[in-house]
């Protein structure tokens, strides 16, 4: 067999709550994390969304990074969840180790960009975040907090960041260029998050009901996850036990349009075709699939005829966990990697919320989850970008 990335480190922080035990506690109760506006300064409060329950003081201060320092609140949320992935693999910072960091965002230092845009102009007194806008300094921000880096890489497309950033990872892993990986995605709401997709009409006010008849739109989120990926045959040493291994992966770009998916999923079918390639599996083998299910008309009815293509003979459990998190954006990716992973570790199927009504053009229903035990094997997580940036993941008992 191939040398494969095995996990031996998870780190998360989205609006179901900071770390790993939060996370499972509220998949397994089906409560999600998606409320009113609190954190994001925006008029738009008719929206729901799902919010990471910290403020930027409050990361801070948990970081212990002087206030002073011009930090932003996508960078703070990558530390928060850097930091536990790096104590669930046992990794110190002098290991001696070659170790990346590679992570997906789009929106960047946004944020700070909206807060002192009129400063820039005319008050020159917060240009220090003049310098934090870009994705890769986001990126960097997070490698010096930690100062064990010896490579660090942004991935920059769109809702496919975070799931490119796994792939690239587990790559740089699988080839022997580095010893580890800490790879996934941070993203923060911003303003032009929440002003943009309202522009594409494609909100929902309401809960967002992925793959339901009634789906409206989707509800945006933000978090921070990363997984510590290293060769599944070098481990040993640290007394650290693998959770689960990346098993393939496979992106994709149908071009179809610049925001649309194309209509009877090509990108999606053909990423999630190369992706069982890749693992030398048949969509027989797959025992969950975690959907991009974003509840947009587009999303769910192209990804949805994608999956009923390629699993014709039998189509497995799927779910998207969204309606717990919010789309992530960027991050997405990564906070369904470890929501993959604890499903896998713990055997379990998060539901699909708030689905009542079946779509008319499909023929299988998203999983209503529930305490019943679910045995997986091999879970095939969707995370699809604009443009038809497609990318497919699977995740795998060893």
């Amino acid at each position: 067999m191939p040398r494969k990335a095995a996990i031996t480190g998870i780190g998360v922080v989205s609006a179901l709550g900071a770390g790993r035990e939060p996370t499972l506690a509220a998949l397994r109760e089906g409560r999600t994390g998606i409320a009113p506006v609190r954190y994001l300064k925006t008029s738009h409060t008719e929206f729901l969304v799902g919010e990471v329950k910290l403020s930027d003081e409050e990361m801070t201060r948990a970081l212990r990074i002087p206030e002073s320092q011009a930090t932003t609140r996508t960078s703070l949320m990558g530390m928060v969840a850097v930091r536990e992935a790096l104590a669930h693999a046992r990794l110190q910072r002098k290991s001696g180790l070659r170790i990346a960091l590679v992570s997906g965002t789009t929106v960047g230092g946004m944020d700070k960009s909206e807060q002192y845009y009129l400063d820039f102009l005319a008050g020159d007194t917060q240009n220090a975040y003049i310098s934090t806008h870009s994705c890769g300094a986001c990126t960097e921000m997070i490698a010096d907090y930690f100062g064990i880096f010896s490579r660090v890489q942004t991935i920059s497309t769109a809702c496919s960041s975070a799931a490119n950033a796994i792939m690239l990872g587990a790559m740089l892993v699988e080839e022997g260029r580095v010893d580890v990986a800490v790879a996934g995605g941070s993203e923060c709401l911003t303003k032009f998050h929440l002003n943009g997709f309202n522009t594409l009409m494609i909100l929902d006010r309401g809960q967002c009901k992925p793959f339901d008849a009634r789906r409206a739109g989707l509800n945006l989120g933000e978090g921070a996850a990363y997984l510590v990926l290293e060769a599944e045959d070098a481990l040993g040493g640290r007394g650290v036990e693998p959770l689960c291994r990346i098993s393939g992966y496979a992106n994709t770009c149908d071009a179809y349009h610049q925001t649309a998916s194309s209509p009877n999923g090509d990108g999606a079918y053909l990423s999630m075709a190369k992706a069982l390639e890749a693992a030398q599996l048949t969509p027989q083998d797959i025992s969950y699939i975690n959907a991009h299910g974003t509840g947009t008309e587009n999303n769910d009815l192209s990804e949805g005829q994608a999956i009923q293509r390629l699993f014709c003979g039998g189509i497995p459990p799927v779910s998207s966990t969204k309606s717990f998190t919010g789309h992530a954006t960027s991050a997405a990716g990564g906070v369904e990697a470890v929501i993959s992973t604890l499903a896998l570790q713990h055997s379990f199927i998060p539901a699909n919320l708030n689905f009542a009504q079946p779509m008319p053009e499909l023929s299988f229903t998203p999983a209503a989850g529930g305490d019943s035990p679910a045995p997986l094997r091999h879970v095939l997580s969707n995370s699809f970008g604009f443009g038809g940036n497609d990318t497919s993941l699977i995740f795998s008992k060893i």
